[in-house]
């Protein structure tokens, strides 16, 4: 078994988990999914009903960061309060990223959106310190879906 970074964010899917690790892995590179247990037969305990196959204990590695994550049901839907930062190289790197990441259009605001599964992420340049140092930068910024390095240079 892999030895895990000793803090690890834990995402709890509904009933995704498997499908969102096998997603993940797809968009970023040097990603793989490290192990997946299963919840057991459900005809062992009434707690599992329904879960039989699901995700109890899911991790992947996304790019060098360790995730745990499971399939616990609907009692605690994601929200914007935590975000997980993507920082680009470049605006064809952003671009590919939030093609990838941004399905929820009302979402997406300042380089943040929201993914299929409703985990929210900051798709940003590297250098975004940088691009947003002018009260018009700023400005751009703040009106900006995906980010766009151009018009924050021009700012």
């Amino acid at each position: 078994m892999a030895e895990l970074a000793p803090i690890q964010p834990c995402l709890w899917f509904d009933d995704q988990a498997r499908e969102a690790m096998e997603y993940y892995v797809s968009v970023f590179p040097n990603s793989r999914i490290t192990r997946i247990d299963e919840y057991p037969d459900e005809s062992l305990d009434e707690h599992f009903q329904g879960m039989s196959g699901k995700v109890l204990n899911g991790q992947f590695t996304l790019d060098g960061v360790d995730f745990v994550c499971l399939d616990g049901g609907p009692l605690f839907p994601f929200t914007e309060a935590v975000s997980f930062i993507v920082s680009c190289a470049d605006q064809a790197e952003i671009d590919r990223y939030w093609a990838a990441l941004s399905h929820v259009p009302e979402a997406e605001q300042c380089g943040w959106c929201k993914d299929r599964f409703g985990v929210s992420w900051q798709v940003v340049p590297a250098n975004m310190g940088e691009l947003t140092r002018t009260p018009a930068q700023i400005q751009v910024m703040m009106g900006q879906k995906k980010i766009v390095v151009a018009e924050l240079e021009r700012a």
